[in-house]
C-alpha cells in the first residue's frame, strides 16, 4: 500500500511517473524487464487506470519504456549499466551534522559541460544538451575523505565561478527557486579509480565507499546526478530501521 502524500499542485500522474522512473533509473526494474501489469499499479498507488496510463505514457515520451502489444510494458535496454545492489542512506551533510562535524568543501570546481548518453538519461536531457558538471573535494576541519562529481540541470543563469560552489550546493539553488522534493540514493564499495585517487591523495588499494545520489523538484525540469566517492576507513553511513517489535 502506498500511504505517500501527493502535492495537489502537481498532477498526479506526473508525480507517479517519476516513483516509476526512480524504479528504472535505479535498476529496481531492470533494461529488457516487463514493468508491473497497469492493474497492480492502479492498486499499489490507488488511483485510476487512466492515470496510471498517463503517467507510463510520460516513460514511453523519454524512451525508458516501450509498449508491445498483448504482452505488455518493458523497460528501454541501454549499453551503460547501472549498479545492481543499493541501498538508501543520508545525505554527507546530515551525517555530519548529526555526528556533531561540518561539513567543509576544501575545493570546487564547476563547469559547462555536454551530456554523455548516462548523464543524458539521468537529467532527462539529449545527448550532447549542456550540464552543469561540479567537482568537490570534501571532509571535516580541513581532513578531506570525499570526492563529489554532480551534474545536474544546466540554466544560463547559474553562476560560474567556481567560489559560489564552496557552500551547500542546496542552498544556492534555492536563490534560483530550486527546491529538492524527490531524492534516491544507493550505495556500494569499491576500489578508486585515478581521478579519485588523485583527488584524495590515495593509493590504488584504498577502499572505497561510492555513493550514487539522483535528485529532483518534481514541477520542473531540474535534475541533479551525483557520484560521490568516500575513504572506506575515514567515513560511516547510518541507516533509520524502522523499529521492530518482540
Amino acid at each position: 500500500m502506498n500511504s505517500e502524500k501527493y502535492n495537489t499542485s502537481i498532477p498526479l500522474y506526473i508525480q507517479i511517473a517519476e516513483k516509476l522512473r526512480m524504479n528504472i533509473l535505479t535498476e529496481k526494474w531492470k533494461p529488457g524487464t516487463k514493468i508491473p501489469p497497469e492493474l497492480d499499479l492502479c492498486e499499489q498507488f490507488h488511483v485510476s487506470r487512466i492515470t496510471i496510463r498517463k503517467s507510463i505514457d510520460e516513460l514511453v515520451k523519454d524512451n525508458l519504456v516501450y509498449r508491445k502489444r498483448a504482452k505488455g510494458t518493458f523497460v528501454t535496454e541501454w549499453e551503460e549499466k547501472n549498479d545492481e545492489h543499493f541501498t538508501f542512506v543520508k545525505s554527507f551533510t546530515a551525517e555530519m551534522r548529526e555526528l556533531g562535524k561540518e561539513a567543509v568543501t576544501l575545493n570546487a570546481k564547476i563547469s559547462v559541460i555536454k551530456a554523455t548518453k548516462k548523464i543524458a538519461r539521468y537529467l532527462n536531457v539529449d545527448i550532447g544538451d549542456p550540464v552543469m558538471e561540479l567537482k568537490r573535494v570534501r571532509g571535516t576541519s580541513g581532513e578531506a575523505f570525499a570526492y563529489f562529481v554532480t551534474c545536474f540541470t544546466y540554466d544560463e543563469g547559474y553562476p560560474t565561478d567556481d567560489e559560489a560552489y564552496y557552500n551547500s550546493l542546496y542552498a544556492l539553488l534555492s536563490e534560483y527557486g530550486v527546491v529538492i522534493n524527490q531524492e534516491t540514493e544507493y550505495i556500494e564499495a569499491m576500489l578508486p579509480t585515478n581521478e579519485i585517487q588523485q583527488a584524495l591523495s590515495i593509493g590504488h588499494h584504498e577502499p572505497i565507499l561510492k555513493r550514487v545520489r539522483m535528485t529532483q523538484q518534481i514541477e520542473s525540469t531540474f535534475r541533479e546526478y551525483s557520484e560521490c566517492f568516500y575513504i572506506g576507513n575515514k567515513y560511516r553511513y547510518y541507516v533509520d530501521l524502522p523499529q521492530r517489535s518482540n
